[in-house]
């Protein structure tokens, strides 16, 4: 089932993903460093929704609070747990 997230406070707008049971499958991001966030969407893929919040949640960019990888983690958690 795919799932789609609105991030916030990211210059992505929004990510797409599937979750088979809690591994992570098809991520793609909409706006956002495009290569930055193919590299990630590559590196993720497969991986546990515990792994990608282990490895994500809490990564900042720049002076904001929040980041591309972390809204990530956010957002395969949230589904996970629906």
């Amino acid at each position: 089932m795919p799932y789609i997230y609105k991030t916030q406070g990211t210059c992505s707008s929004q990510i797409e993903f599937e979750l088979d049971g809690n591994i992570v499958k098809n991520v793609k991001f909409s706006g956002g460093c495009n290569g930055n966030l193919k590299g990630i969407s590559s590196l993720v893929e497969g991986m546990t929704v515990e792994e990608v919040k282990a490895k994500l949640s809490g990564i900042t960019c720049g002076f904001k609070r929040t980041s591309c990888p972390d809204q990530l983690a956010k957002a395969v958690e949230k589904a996970y747990n629906e």
